[in-house]
């Protein structure tokens, strides 16, 4: 089996076991929520994100509200989150860089998310893939440390491990791969004690610590 029919196969059989829907687990409403959801995920569960948007807002219901708040009152808000006063500050500034700058829009390209206070590649991937539907990876932890243990690439940085999923990956699992390697990763890969024994990729995965 050659690479590229080992990625296919790869990709059939996480298609078989976790199927083709694009599941976000943060609660959201609007592009702009899902945003400031994406931003208070970061080193913190999606569970963990979701006891917390739901205050955050109904007290703060839309950018404007949110682009001119109290960054204390917020804190206090996204205070059960980890690094609660930076994000606060981040959730603030980008919500009023949207209002004064994107008329109140979530915007769509790269450029223009990564020019917002708390975005990075990997949230303004999540941004255009659930949002605008444009192809794109999301690089997260499982993304970077499966990736490397199926041998689809050898590296570390997420940007380039992006750049090798893209040669490899076609272009319509680009966002469900991600979805897909979230839940491998919390199921049977699982970093300190990965289930290689129980897990349906073993054969094809060049890491399995079983014969």
């Amino acid at each position: 089996m050659n690479k590229k029919e080992r990625v296919n196969e790869i990709l059939r059989r996480l298609d078989e076991a976790y199927g083709t829907e694009k599941i976000c687990y943060l609660e959201y409403e609007t592009p702009w929520q899902l945003l400031i959801a994406v931003i208070l995920s970061a080193q913190c569960t999606d569970a963990r994100v979701n006891t917390v948007t739901g205050p955050l807002f109904e007290r703060y219901p839309d950018p404007e509200a949110l682009g001119w708040a109290d960054v204390a009152d917020v804190e206090r808000i996204i205070h059960p989150l980890g690094f609660f006063k930076s994000k606060a500050r981040n959730i603030i500034l980008c919500s009023r860089k949207i209002v004064e700058e994107y008329g109140g829009q979530v915007p769509e390209s790269l450029e223009a998310l990564t020019s917002l206070a708390g975005v990075g590649r990997k949230t303004a991937n999540v941004i255009r893939g659930n949002i605008y539907d444009e192809p794109s990876i999301v690089v997260d932890t499982h993304v970077k440390r499966i990736s490397k243990k199926l041998g689809l690439t050898k590296e570390t940085e997420p940007e380039k491990v992006e750049r090798d999923l893209m040669k490899v990956l076609p272009k319509d699992h680009w966002i469900l791969y991600n979805i897909q390697i979230i839940t491998l990763g919390r199921q049977l890969c699982v970093a300190r004690r990965p289930k290689c024994g129980e897990c349906f990729l073993k054969d094809v995965c060049p890491s399995c610590e079983v014969m």
